[in-house]
């Protein structure tokens, strides 16, 4: 090779590696902050729990009953519908539409509003349904107070979404950093006078989140109506918000399909334990993988966000290379990630059920089963990854049918098989589930290893300037 031909090599050595450290940078810039975003909001639903549980056993099971519920029916709902702007509001951005971020906001808040209208007629009969289920009559009384007091919450926390979803289109990042820290702080003393102060008790707990949701949604709403970084992007209502419903819909029912098929199916298995031999151990084991497998989603999700947002910027602004670069980025970021967790978790093993009781029964089965925790840990991680991608590329039907029979047609079943026929119990049927996020994860790395990123941007570009309303710059 000629000396020229060196220096050449050298020069776009040093040029790619110049652009993978920027993009590390940008990625990292969305990340870290979505990560304390997300431990934050879902600790405004963990700090009730934890004080409604020294009110009594019935009051700690209706709430936790309805916990459950409101999250498979509405809050799911809600978040996974929200994620369409992710798709819209990144590629409009990118592409430099800044008035269409603001629309499509406009019209996903009017889209949510009226959807939370039958969630909230939903709550109210939740009793009724809980009995229908079999479940004790004091506590789906108990379950359905909860519920109804919860009501108050749906509205600003689909706004709050939304809010989310329309910053983090744009890379700003800070002020829902600071806004949830905030409101966290002053969501304990709240949730803390409700329920013991003034004696309210469960209903105190439902109320709180919801003045703590409120608060939230109103900070970020007076931050993007003030913010100079909103300007572009602020949009008073005009006669194009109505069209852009129905582009909205487009993508946030596949998007909540998408998410619910996945929240649900964690949600099945862990009532199935409940049918196996000695319930109360199953259960409690599977309920630590989840709550392990939780805490950790919060890293997966958050580097999955930052993603959907960079994917979402570059197709949109018609830079195939840069989203693939994004995508690799991302991808080895979380790989290291997940086996330094993994590796952390497995070597800690014999000691992680005594984060949860003294038990040895507990404590044994725990360190048995963490094994295939970790396997189901990678497999997540990567899929929350990828599906980010899905989010901002604008592929959530793939994604959706991909989690159906991943789930559905494999995990499920796999789990009923292992654990009621192989008599496998709880290890069965984690390892169903196991199996069924393995499945995801490669089909999901399949979709977009084949994917067509040229074509992904110029449809985004179609999409964006068919709509009709486009700026002037």
């Amino acid at each position: 090779m000629t000396e020229e031909g060196l220096l050449s090599t050298a020069e776009a050595r040093q040029r790619w590696e110049v652009v993978l450290v920027e993009e590390v940078k940008k990625t990292c810039y969305i990340a870290l902050p979505m990560m304390v975003v997300t431990v934050s909001q879902n600790l405004l639903r963990v700090v009730p729990m934890s004080m409604v549980g020294q009110l009594g056993e019935l009051e700690l099971a209706g709430t936790s009953v309805a916990t459950s519920l409101t999250n498979v029916t509405g809050f799911s709902l809600l978040f996974g519908m929200a994620g369409a702007l992710e798709t819209l509001c990144g590629q409009a951005y990118g592409a430099g539409q800044y008035q269409k971020v603001g629309t499509y906001t406009y019209g996903a808040i009017i889209c949510l509003l009226f959807v939370c209208l039958p969630i909230s007629i939903l709550w109210i009969y939740i009793d009724k349904l809980l009995i229908v289920l079999g479940q004790d009559p004091l506590i789906s009384a108990e379950a359905r107070k909860f519920s109804v007091w919860l009501i108050p919450a749906l509205f600003p926390y689909a706004i709050l979404q939304l809010l989310m979803r329309y910053l983090q289109s744009q890379s700003i990042l800070l002020p829902m950093l600071w806004s949830s820290v905030i409101i966290l702080v002053v969501h304990v003393p709240i949730c803390w006078f409700l329920v013991f102060w003034l004696g309210f008790g469960g209903a105190g707990a439902a109320l709180a989140i919801g003045i703590s949701y409120t608060l939230n949604a109103i900070l970020l709403g007076v931050y993007v109506y003030r913010s100079e970084c909103c300007e572009n992007t602020r949009v008073i209502y005009s006669g194009d918000v109505l069209p852009s419903i129905k582009e909205f819909f487009r993508f946030a029912v596949p998007s909540a399909i998408m998410v619910c098929l996945e929240w649900w199916s964690y949600e099945i298995v862990v009532l199935l334990s409940g049918l196996l031999p000695n319930p109360q151990l199953e259960t409690s084991v599977l309920s630590i993988c989840l709550t392990v497998g939780a805490l950790h989603y919060y890293i997966p999700y958050s580097l999955g966000a930052a993603a959907c947002t960079r994917v979402a910027n570059e197709l949109g602004a018609r830079n195939p290379k840069a989203a693939k670069t994004a995508i690799l980025v991302v991808s080895v970021l979380g790989a290291v990630e997940v086996i330094l967790a993994s590796t952390t978790l497995f070597c800690a093993r014999s000691v992680l059920g005594y984060a949860f009781g003294n038990e040895k029964d507990l404590v044994d089965y725990v360190s048995d089963i963490t094994l295939l925790l970790c396997f189901s840990i990678f497999a997540d991680t990567i899929a929350a990854i990828l599906q980010g991608v899905a989010r901002g590329t604008g592929w959530q039907h793939i994604g959706a049918y991909i989690n159906l029979g991943s789930y559905y047609i494999v995990g499920i079943p796999m789990a009923l098989v292992l654990g009621f026929v192989v008599h496998l119990n709880g290890q069965g049927l984690w390892s169903g589930l196991t199996i069924g996020s393995v499945v995801q994860c490669v089909l999901l790395t399949l979709v977009t290893c084949v994917t067509n990123w040229e074509k992904q941007a110029t449809k985004a570009r179609e999409r964006l300037f068919e709509a009709g309303f486009i700026d002037e710059e």
